[in-house]
Protein backbone atom coordinates (compact mmCIF):
# COMPACT_ATOMS: atom_id res chain seq x y z
CA UNK A 1 0.00 0.00 0.00
CA UNK A 2 1.18 3.59 -0.74
CA UNK A 3 0.60 6.44 1.38
CA UNK A 4 1.03 9.66 0.71
CA UNK A 5 2.46 12.02 3.63
CA UNK A 6 0.09 14.53 2.19
CA UNK A 7 -2.39 14.45 -0.65
CA UNK A 8 -3.66 17.41 -1.87
CA UNK A 9 -5.71 16.25 -4.56
CA UNK A 10 -8.11 14.48 -2.07
CA UNK A 11 -9.52 17.85 -1.09
CA UNK A 12 -9.09 19.95 -4.26
CA UNK A 13 -11.72 16.99 -6.34
CA UNK A 14 -14.43 17.48 -4.08
CA UNK A 15 -13.87 21.34 -4.43
CA UNK A 16 -13.09 21.57 -8.11
CA UNK A 17 -16.19 23.39 -9.20
CA UNK A 18 -16.93 25.87 -6.41
CA UNK A 19 -13.30 26.46 -6.74
CA UNK A 20 -13.27 27.27 -10.37
CA UNK A 21 -16.09 29.27 -10.40
CA UNK A 22 -15.07 31.20 -7.62
CA UNK A 23 -12.00 32.05 -9.39
CA UNK A 24 -13.67 32.87 -12.87
CA UNK A 25 -15.58 35.28 -10.74
CA UNK A 26 -12.30 37.21 -9.59
CA UNK A 27 -10.99 37.04 -13.40
CA UNK A 28 -14.52 38.45 -15.09
CA UNK A 29 -14.54 41.23 -12.53
CA UNK A 30 -10.65 41.64 -12.64
CA UNK A 31 -10.26 43.03 -8.83
CA UNK A 32 -7.31 41.02 -8.07
CA UNK A 33 -5.76 42.43 -5.44
CA UNK A 34 -7.41 43.56 -2.26
CA UNK A 35 -10.58 44.19 -3.27
CA UNK A 36 -14.24 43.15 -2.33
CA UNK A 37 -13.08 39.02 -2.40
CA UNK A 38 -10.74 39.59 0.17
CA UNK A 39 -12.43 41.98 2.12
CA UNK A 40 -15.33 39.22 2.28
CA UNK A 41 -12.59 36.74 3.24
CA UNK A 42 -11.32 39.19 6.14
CA UNK A 43 -14.83 39.37 7.35
CA UNK A 44 -15.42 35.26 7.71
CA UNK A 45 -11.96 34.99 9.02
CA UNK A 46 -12.50 37.10 11.94
CA UNK A 47 -15.81 35.77 12.74
CA UNK A 48 -13.91 32.29 12.87
CA UNK A 49 -11.05 33.23 15.06
CA UNK A 50 -13.33 35.58 17.19
CA UNK A 51 -11.22 38.40 16.73
CA UNK A 52 -12.71 41.72 15.90
CA UNK A 53 -10.10 42.07 12.80
CA UNK A 54 -8.34 40.60 10.08
CA UNK A 55 -6.24 41.16 7.44
CA UNK A 56 -5.30 39.69 4.40
CA UNK A 57 -1.80 39.58 3.42
CA UNK A 58 0.74 37.77 1.01
CA UNK A 59 1.91 34.98 3.57
CA UNK A 60 2.47 33.78 6.77
CA UNK A 61 6.10 34.85 6.46
CA UNK A 62 4.80 38.59 5.94
CA UNK A 63 1.89 37.87 8.30
CA UNK A 64 4.72 37.92 10.92
CA UNK A 65 6.44 40.78 9.41
CA UNK A 66 4.47 42.94 8.73
CA UNK A 67 3.26 42.31 12.59
CA UNK A 68 7.06 42.96 13.83
CA UNK A 69 7.03 46.41 11.75
CA UNK A 70 3.75 47.58 13.02
CA UNK A 71 4.60 46.98 16.67
CA UNK A 72 7.59 49.36 15.65
CA UNK A 73 10.32 46.69 16.88
CA UNK A 74 13.64 47.23 15.67
CA UNK A 75 17.37 47.44 15.51
CA UNK A 76 18.31 46.88 19.64
CA UNK A 77 15.21 45.10 20.54
CA UNK A 78 14.30 41.14 21.46
CA UNK A 79 11.71 39.16 20.57
CA UNK A 80 11.49 35.89 22.44
CA UNK A 81 10.39 32.88 20.36
CA UNK A 82 10.78 29.25 20.39
CA UNK A 83 13.86 27.47 18.75
CA UNK A 84 11.91 24.57 17.44
CA UNK A 85 9.61 25.96 14.94
CA UNK A 86 9.76 26.84 11.38
CA UNK A 87 12.30 29.28 10.01
CA UNK A 88 10.05 32.48 9.53
CA UNK A 89 9.38 32.35 12.92
CA UNK A 90 12.99 33.98 13.77
CA UNK A 91 14.01 35.36 10.23
CA UNK A 92 11.63 37.73 10.48
CA UNK A 93 12.40 38.86 14.15
CA UNK A 94 16.09 39.06 12.02
CA UNK A 95 14.88 41.08 9.65
CA UNK A 96 13.21 43.99 10.98
CA UNK A 97 16.43 43.76 12.85
CA UNK A 98 15.59 42.72 16.37
CA UNK A 99 17.40 39.85 17.68
CA UNK A 100 15.62 36.50 18.17
CA UNK A 101 16.15 35.32 21.83
CA UNK A 102 15.55 31.07 21.87
CA UNK A 103 13.63 29.81 24.58
CA UNK A 104 13.80 26.00 25.05
CA UNK A 105 10.35 24.22 24.74
CA UNK A 106 7.84 21.82 26.97
CA UNK A 107 9.11 17.93 26.58
CA UNK A 108 5.41 16.86 25.89
CA UNK A 109 3.45 19.63 23.92
CA UNK A 110 6.91 21.13 21.56
CA UNK A 111 5.38 24.43 22.23
CA UNK A 112 7.66 27.30 24.10
CA UNK A 113 8.04 26.69 27.75
CA UNK A 114 6.37 29.52 29.88
CA UNK A 115 9.49 29.09 32.79
CA UNK A 116 12.16 29.88 30.24
CA UNK A 117 10.76 32.75 28.57
CA UNK A 118 10.70 34.65 31.76
CA UNK A 119 14.32 33.68 32.80
CA UNK A 120 15.30 35.10 29.38
CA UNK A 121 13.65 38.42 29.71
CA UNK A 122 15.89 41.94 29.61
CA UNK A 123 15.27 45.44 29.11
CA UNK A 124 15.84 45.05 25.70
CA UNK A 125 12.86 42.34 25.26
CA UNK A 126 9.45 43.96 22.96
CA UNK A 127 7.47 40.62 22.12
CA UNK A 128 7.09 37.27 22.81
CA UNK A 129 6.18 34.84 19.95
CA UNK A 130 4.60 31.66 21.06
CA UNK A 131 4.22 29.43 18.58
CA UNK A 132 1.42 26.91 18.09
CA UNK A 133 3.17 23.62 16.73
CA UNK A 134 1.27 20.98 15.08
CA UNK A 135 -1.89 22.71 15.32
CA UNK A 136 -1.83 23.20 19.72
CA UNK A 137 -1.92 25.73 21.45
CA UNK A 138 0.78 26.72 23.74
CA UNK A 139 0.27 27.96 26.96
CA UNK A 140 -1.30 31.43 26.86
CA UNK A 141 -2.39 32.04 30.17
CA UNK A 142 0.98 31.41 31.26
CA UNK A 143 2.50 33.64 28.49
CA UNK A 144 0.37 36.56 28.85
CA UNK A 145 0.62 37.04 32.72
CA UNK A 146 4.44 36.94 31.85
CA UNK A 147 4.18 39.66 29.19
CA UNK A 148 1.18 41.44 31.43
CA UNK A 149 3.99 41.93 34.24
CA UNK A 150 6.87 42.87 31.75
CA UNK A 151 4.79 45.35 30.03
CA UNK A 152 5.48 42.65 26.81
CA UNK A 153 3.04 42.28 23.27
CA UNK A 154 2.49 38.73 22.67
CA UNK A 155 2.29 37.94 18.94
CA UNK A 156 0.81 33.94 18.12
CA UNK A 157 2.32 32.31 15.48
CA UNK A 158 -0.50 30.70 14.65
CA UNK A 159 0.69 29.08 11.18
CA UNK A 160 0.08 25.46 11.61
CA UNK A 161 -3.12 25.91 14.23
CA UNK A 162 -6.40 27.71 12.92
CA UNK A 163 -9.06 26.74 14.60
CA UNK A 164 -7.29 25.26 17.82
CA UNK A 165 -8.83 25.93 20.63
CA UNK A 166 -7.61 26.51 24.77
CA UNK A 167 -9.95 26.96 27.56
CA UNK A 168 -12.36 28.10 24.85
CA UNK A 169 -10.28 30.43 23.11
CA UNK A 170 -9.52 30.39 19.32
CA UNK A 171 -5.83 30.33 18.10
CA UNK A 172 -5.01 34.15 17.28
CA UNK A 173 -7.35 35.21 19.70
CA UNK A 174 -5.37 34.60 22.80
CA UNK A 175 -2.88 37.12 22.57
CA UNK A 176 -2.34 40.47 21.34
CA UNK A 177 -1.79 39.64 17.68
CA UNK A 178 -1.98 36.61 15.78
CA UNK A 179 -0.51 35.62 12.31
CA UNK A 180 -1.99 33.02 10.16
CA UNK A 181 -0.48 31.11 7.14
CA UNK A 182 -2.56 29.53 4.51
CA UNK A 183 0.26 27.44 2.74
CA UNK A 184 -1.46 24.97 0.65
CA UNK A 185 -0.74 21.95 3.18
CA UNK A 186 -2.13 23.88 6.00
CA UNK A 187 -5.71 22.56 7.26
CA UNK A 188 -6.87 25.73 5.34
CA UNK A 189 -4.80 26.04 2.39
CA UNK A 190 -4.41 28.59 -0.40
CA UNK A 191 -3.66 27.85 -4.26
CA UNK A 192 -0.35 29.30 -3.18
CA UNK A 193 0.96 32.06 -0.60
CA UNK A 194 -1.33 33.54 1.60
CA UNK A 195 -1.73 34.73 4.90
CA UNK A 196 -3.42 37.02 7.56
CA UNK A 197 -3.15 38.74 11.18
CA UNK A 198 -6.21 38.93 13.35
CA UNK A 199 -6.03 41.49 16.36
CA UNK A 200 -8.71 43.12 18.24
CA UNK A 201 -6.65 46.65 18.60
CA UNK A 202 -8.12 48.87 16.16
CA UNK A 203 -5.11 51.31 15.35
CA UNK A 204 -2.78 48.38 14.99
CA UNK A 205 -5.19 46.66 12.87
CA UNK A 206 -5.28 50.48 11.09
CA UNK A 207 -1.72 50.10 11.28
CA UNK A 208 -0.66 47.02 9.28
CA UNK A 209 -3.72 47.67 6.86
CA UNK A 210 -1.29 50.94 5.80
CA UNK A 211 1.77 48.63 6.21
CA UNK A 212 0.79 46.13 3.66
CA UNK A 213 0.36 48.70 0.65
CA UNK A 214 3.98 50.38 1.73
CA UNK A 215 2.36 52.51 4.26
CA UNK A 216 0.13 54.35 1.95
CA UNK A 217 -3.52 54.72 2.76
CA UNK A 218 -3.35 56.95 -0.31
CA UNK A 219 -1.84 56.39 -3.41
CA UNK A 220 1.84 57.85 -3.78
CA UNK A 221 1.20 59.64 0.13
CA UNK A 222 3.13 57.40 2.54
CA UNK A 223 3.25 57.57 6.75
CA UNK A 224 5.47 55.59 6.57
CA UNK A 225 7.94 52.59 5.22
CA UNK A 226 5.96 49.29 5.23
CA UNK A 227 5.98 46.88 2.19
CA UNK A 228 4.44 44.97 -0.22
CA UNK A 229 2.16 42.53 1.89
CA UNK A 230 -1.09 42.77 -0.46
CA UNK A 231 -3.25 39.52 -0.97
CA UNK A 232 -4.41 38.47 -4.41
CA UNK A 233 -8.22 38.18 -4.79
CA UNK A 234 -7.49 34.85 -6.08
CA UNK A 235 -6.17 33.32 -3.13
CA UNK A 236 -8.88 34.84 -1.26
CA UNK A 237 -11.97 33.40 -3.50
CA UNK A 238 -10.18 30.10 -2.91
CA UNK A 239 -10.10 30.33 0.38
CA UNK A 240 -13.89 31.86 0.59
CA UNK A 241 -15.03 28.58 -0.86
CA UNK A 242 -12.95 25.98 1.68
CA UNK A 243 -13.12 28.26 5.30
CA UNK A 244 -16.85 26.59 5.92
CA UNK A 245 -15.18 23.43 5.60
CA UNK A 246 -12.49 23.72 7.62
CA UNK A 247 -14.41 22.13 11.05
CA UNK A 248 -15.11 19.02 9.56
CA UNK A 249 -11.92 18.74 7.73
CA UNK A 250 -10.14 19.58 11.34
CA UNK A 251 -12.51 16.47 12.73
CA UNK A 252 -11.00 14.22 9.94
CA UNK A 253 -7.85 14.79 11.47
CA UNK A 254 -8.66 14.22 14.99
CA UNK A 255 -10.27 11.20 14.03
CA UNK A 256 -7.44 9.86 12.14
CA UNK A 257 -5.59 11.01 14.90
CA UNK A 258 -7.38 8.74 17.93
CA UNK A 259 -6.93 5.40 15.44
CA UNK A 260 -3.11 6.73 15.97
CA UNK A 261 -3.27 6.87 19.38
CA UNK A 262 -5.13 3.50 20.00
CA UNK A 263 -2.81 1.83 17.77
CA UNK A 264 0.70 3.50 19.53
CA UNK A 265 -1.08 3.12 23.43
CA UNK A 266 1.51 1.06 25.45
CA UNK A 267 4.23 1.02 22.69
CA UNK A 268 7.39 2.36 21.78
CA UNK A 269 5.85 5.17 20.00
CA UNK A 270 5.06 8.26 22.14
CA UNK A 271 2.19 9.68 20.43
CA UNK A 272 1.77 13.30 20.69
CA UNK A 273 0.52 14.89 24.28
CA UNK A 274 -2.61 17.25 24.03
CA UNK A 275 -2.43 19.44 27.27
CA UNK A 276 -5.55 19.84 28.85
CA UNK A 277 -7.86 21.99 27.69
CA UNK A 278 -6.39 22.19 24.16
CA UNK A 279 -8.00 21.27 20.91
CA UNK A 280 -5.97 20.23 18.56
CA UNK A 281 -6.85 20.93 15.04
CA UNK A 282 -3.46 18.13 14.23
CA UNK A 283 -2.03 20.55 11.61
CA UNK A 284 0.77 17.65 11.28
CA UNK A 285 0.32 14.37 13.63
CA UNK A 286 4.48 13.94 15.14
CA UNK A 287 5.51 10.99 17.25
CA UNK A 288 8.47 10.63 19.22
CA UNK A 289 11.19 7.70 17.91
CA UNK A 290 14.50 6.62 19.56
CA UNK A 291 15.36 5.32 16.30
CA UNK A 292 14.02 7.87 14.24
CA UNK A 293 15.67 7.82 11.18
CA UNK A 294 15.86 4.25 10.41
CA UNK A 295 12.23 4.50 11.20
CA UNK A 296 11.56 6.50 8.53
CA UNK A 297 13.69 4.91 6.27
CA UNK A 298 11.93 1.78 6.68
CA UNK A 299 8.05 4.02 6.39
CA UNK A 300 9.78 4.77 2.79
CA UNK A 301 10.07 1.31 2.04
CA UNK A 302 7.18 0.32 2.75
CA UNK A 303 5.61 2.89 1.12
CA UNK A 304 4.79 5.34 3.66
CA UNK A 305 5.76 9.24 3.30
CA UNK A 306 6.95 10.97 6.85
CA UNK A 307 8.95 13.82 7.46
CA UNK A 308 10.69 15.67 10.11
CA UNK A 309 9.49 18.70 11.48
CA UNK A 310 12.26 19.83 12.66
CA UNK A 311 15.70 18.47 12.17
CA UNK A 312 17.71 21.49 13.61
CA UNK A 313 16.67 23.70 15.75
CA UNK A 314 17.14 27.06 15.00
CA UNK A 315 19.36 28.26 17.13
CA UNK A 316 22.09 25.66 15.89
CA UNK A 317 21.18 27.14 11.80
CA UNK A 318 24.22 28.92 10.48
CA UNK A 319 22.65 31.98 9.79
CA UNK A 320 21.68 32.55 13.68
CA UNK A 321 25.48 31.74 15.21
CA UNK A 322 25.58 35.28 15.95
CA UNK A 323 22.56 35.18 18.63
CA UNK A 324 25.13 33.10 20.68
CA UNK A 325 22.76 30.43 21.75
CA UNK A 326 25.18 27.42 21.75
CA UNK A 327 24.76 23.82 21.69
CA UNK A 328 23.58 22.27 24.50
CA UNK A 329 21.66 25.27 25.73
CA UNK A 330 18.22 23.94 24.80
CA UNK A 331 18.37 20.44 25.57
CA UNK A 332 14.53 19.75 25.14
CA UNK A 333 14.72 20.92 21.92
CA UNK A 334 17.60 19.34 20.70
CA UNK A 335 16.36 15.88 21.97
CA UNK A 336 12.99 16.40 19.65
CA UNK A 337 15.27 17.17 16.63
CA UNK A 338 16.35 13.75 17.24
CA UNK A 339 13.50 11.95 18.06
CA UNK A 340 10.13 13.55 15.78
CA UNK A 341 8.68 12.20 13.02
CA UNK A 342 5.19 13.19 11.18
CA UNK A 343 2.92 10.91 9.94
CA UNK A 344 -0.33 11.41 6.99
CA UNK A 345 -2.94 12.76 8.48
CA UNK A 346 -5.28 14.83 6.40
CA UNK A 347 -8.85 14.08 6.44
CA UNK A 348 -9.24 12.51 3.02
CA UNK A 349 -6.85 9.00 4.29
CA UNK A 350 -9.39 5.90 4.93
CA UNK A 351 -9.54 4.24 7.96
CA UNK A 352 -7.38 1.48 6.20
CA UNK A 353 -4.71 3.19 5.25
CA UNK A 354 -4.25 5.55 8.67
CA UNK A 355 -3.65 1.74 10.25
CA UNK A 356 -1.50 0.07 7.64
CA UNK A 357 0.74 2.94 8.53
CA UNK A 358 0.13 2.49 12.52
CA UNK A 359 1.56 -1.36 11.43
CA UNK A 360 4.60 0.16 9.55
CA UNK A 361 5.49 2.47 12.30
CA UNK A 362 5.20 0.15 14.95
CA UNK A 363 7.43 -3.06 12.83
CA UNK A 364 9.76 -0.44 12.21
CA UNK A 365 10.42 0.57 15.67
CA UNK A 366 10.67 -2.96 16.78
Amino acid sequence: MQVKLLDLTAQYVNLRTDIRKAIDEVCDAQSLILGPTVERFEAALAAYCGTKYALGVSSGTDAILCALMALDIGPGDEVICPSFTFFATAGCIARVGAIPVFADIQADTFNIDPKDVERRITKKTKAIMPVHLYGQMADMEAINDIACRHDLKVVEDAAQAIGARRNGKRACAAGYAGCLSFYPTKNLGAFGDAGAITTNDPSFHEKCRLMRVHGSGHQYFHKFVGGNFRLDAIQAAVLNVKLPHLEAWHEGRRRNAAIYDAAFANSAVKAPYIAPGNWSIYNQYVVRVANRDQVKDKLAKAGVGSAVYYPLGLHEQECFAYVGTKRGSLPVTEQACREVLALPIYPELKEAEVRYVAEQVLAAVR
